[in-house]
């Protein structure tokens, strides 16, 4: 297996696809899972995670979250609704809104606004979606979680100007190919990673296609496959 390594400032960070919108992030001895929805990858060794980070309640975003939370004592973070959700299912998390800097030893968090919406499959509200901002050293990782294209975005560039955007492809529940390209316009992050498509027929795209749209903005789309990493 390849990995991601980025260097900032003697901080060594691995970043793994996991398949549909499910990252990895190592950092030193913390190891970071987003949205841990590990049908890609049933076999992902898990064991070691530290922290959790939700963007919303829907199965395919929460996963194995509360599994692996009860299993390595990692602590889940998530919007209010969603972490006490979690909470009342046994498993260590937190509760947050959108817009606070949350610290840790490697860097900070931010969630920011999504639009998209967020519940159990009972339809129980988990509250509001969230993108993630990860800030490393300064250098600053964006997981855009399930949006459609929206003005937020712009905001983004202006205030946080991430260096990487992850951003969902797939349509039908998201941006599509043409939205998603716009937003990495907007959001202005040199390296875009395109997630949420072609893991189910109703979210198919050409992310060859998305390919060529990043590179016409010279930027560089990473396509990522499952398992495997790339070189930022």
């Amino acid at each position: 297996m390849k990995w991601a390594y980025l260097y900032t400032g003697g901080v060594k960070m691995k970043l793994t696809y996991l398949g549909h919108s499910a990252f990895e992030i190592l950092i030193n001895d913390s190891k970071i899972l987003i949205d841990p929805f590990l049908i890609c990858y049933p076999n992902y060794d898990y064991s070691g995670t530290t922290s959790i980070f939700l963007t919303h309640g829907h199965g395919d975003h929460l996963g194995s979250a509360i599994e692996i939370s009860k299993r390595t004592g990692a602590k889940i973070t998530a919007i209010y609704e969603l972490a006490n959700y979690c909470s009342s299912q046994k498993s260590n998390a937190e509760g947050i809104g959108l817009g606070n800097w949350l610290e840790y030893s490697w860097g900070k968090v931010i969630f920011l606004p999504a639009f998209h919406s967020s519940s159990l499959p009972d339809g129980e509200y988990m509250g509001c979606p969230a993108g993630i901002l990860f800030d490393i050293e300064g250098k600053k990782i964006f997981h855009a979680g399930d949006t459609c294209l929206n003005s937020e975005m712009k905001v983004l560039k202006e205030i946080f100007k991430p260096d990487i955007a992850i951003l969902p492809i797939g349509g039908t529940f998201t941006m599509d190919v043409e939205q998603a390209s716009i937003a990495a316009d907007w959001i202005g992050a040199k390296t875009v990673i395109p997630m949420h498509y072609n893991t189910f027929d109703a979210i198919s795209a050409d992310v060859n296609k998305f390919a060529k749209l990043i590179a016409d903005q010279d930027k560089h789309a990473e396509i990522m496959s499952v398992k495997n990493s790339i070189d930022i």
